[in-house]
């Protein structure tokens, strides 16, 4: 693998697991439920995930968080694997930010039992009851760059 995706993948880990440590314990997110950061915008609000994306799966188990554990993981060996004759940086990031994203919130259901999810941003009226983090971000903007960037565009 390319250096650069490690240390992408290595520093969105790290700053995924800082953001948890900082906000959820240090500021005492866990025991206050709800920090206004932009009254009206953005809130921290603290969610114990044990599904997937908007709470899906919650509540089966252990079983399904080793499985989902080991999901990220056989994920993350199938990324690292599809770029290793990658040469485009912005694909290397890209990847990185999948893998690092999917480490931290596999970290978290090892740690925790659940990934910890606390940014909620709430707009115009409308309120959303789903909070999220820094690796759901990452895996976000990864994925997207691994569409845009890693296709090859070539004519057939």
């Amino acid at each position: 693998m390319k250096k650069v995706l490690l240390w992408s993948a290595a520093l969105v880990l790290v700053l995924d697991q800082v953001t948890k440590v900082v906000i959820v314990f240090w500021m005492d997110l866990v025991s206050k439920g709800q920090i206004d950061i932009w009254p009206g915008f953005i809130h921290f609000h603290m969610a114990w995930n044990t599904g997937i994306n908007f709470g899906l799966f919650s509540d089966q188990g252990d079983l399904v968080r080793w499985l989902l554990i080991a999901v990220a993981l056989v994920v993350c060996g199938f990324v690292g694997y599809w770029m290793r004759n990658e040469q485009k940086p912005i694909s290397l990031i890209s990847a990185g930010l999948v893998i690092g994203g999917a480490l931290g919130n596999s970290l978290d259901r090892v740690l925790y039992g659940s990934v910890a999810d606390f940014l909620n941003v709430t707009c115009c009226g409308f309120y959303n009851p789903y909070a999220f983090n820094m690796a759901d971000i990452s895996i976000f903007v990864g994925l997207f760059g691994l569409v845009i960037f890693s296709t090859d565009h070539k004519n057939s």
